[in-house]
């Protein structure tokens, strides 16, 4: 028995292994439902150097930047302003260059006075942190529950058609980069993309096209709904909070 249940181990930790060593694939064409792009557990976690990305990659905070950082860490108590400015100074690195190399989180260490990994720790945790280039428009489009029911497929295919690229590509002058993400908190616009800061909702594969086609000569799409609302009331109009609202004191006893 000794002997069957050493197989057992044997065999166990063999599957084990095959398991993490391949991406995990999910037969939803069977079903037809959208899966996300599947990616390796360490590409989420794990820095390899490259020649674009390493500790001798350039990057330097500009003198306007270094002024920011310490008015970013002025806005903390004293004795916490470093480990506590590090989300909004590494965010500062990503829009001064683009995205985050590992030189960029070196920098931000250095100045912030901490330990590198407190850096890394922060990076490779928060999504909205890149840790590779990406184009110059990153368009994140939200794929679950809530935007696919109002056909985001058809948005991501139009996407991809148009640019000529997979999720997770960049297309070849720079311009664009294409992720897949989880919900972005504007559910009842669905579909809807975000481009950079921005928030396209509401969309038709024409409003998708023409985003581009503006981004792309350069200029500013509208943001926000696309279908004629203001913000998230009903498609149909206002039912309740229909009239203006009352001035300071309704209500208030004219004693007091």
């Amino acid at each position: 028995s000794t002997l069957l249940e050493e197989r057992k181990a044997s065999r166990m930790a063999f599957l084990v292994r095959q398991i993490v060593r391949q991406p995990l694939v999910v037969a939803c064409s069977a079903r037809g439902l959208h899966c996300a792009t599947v990616q390796r557990s360490d590409k989420l976690f794990v820095h390899r150097d490259s020649s674009g990305n390493n500790p001798e990659t350039p990057f330097q905070f500009t003198a306007e930047n270094l002024k920011r950082i310490e008015t970013i860490k002025a806005n903390y108590p004293k004795g916490h302003e470093n480990a506590a400015s590090i989300i909004p100074v590494l965010d500062l690195a990503q829009r001064q260059n683009g995205w985050l190399p590992i030189s960029a989180m070196n920098k931000v260490a250095e100045v912030l006075d901490v330990p590198p990994m407190r850096i890394y720790e922060v990076a490779t945790f928060y999504t909205m942190f890149n840790r590779e280039k990406v184009g110059k428009y990153h368009i994140q489009i939200c794929t679950t529950t809530p935007c696919m029911l109002r056909n985001s497929t058809s948005i991501l295919e139009t996407i991809k058609t148009k640019l000529g690229i997979k999720v997770g590509g960049s297309t070849e002058d720079g311009l664009f980069t294409l992720s897949e993400v989880e919900c972005l908190g504007a559910c009842v616009n669905a579909p809807m993309v975000q481009i950079n800061d921005n928030y396209y909702e509401d969309l038709t594969e024409a409003d998708m096209e023409e985003i581009l086609d503006t981004l792309a000569k350069g200029g500013k799409p509208k943001t926000g709904p696309r279908n004629g609302r203001f913000a998230a009331e009903p498609v149909e109009g206002m039912t309740t909070l229909t009239e203006p609202p009352y001035g300071p004191g309704f209500g208030v006893r004219s004693d007091l």
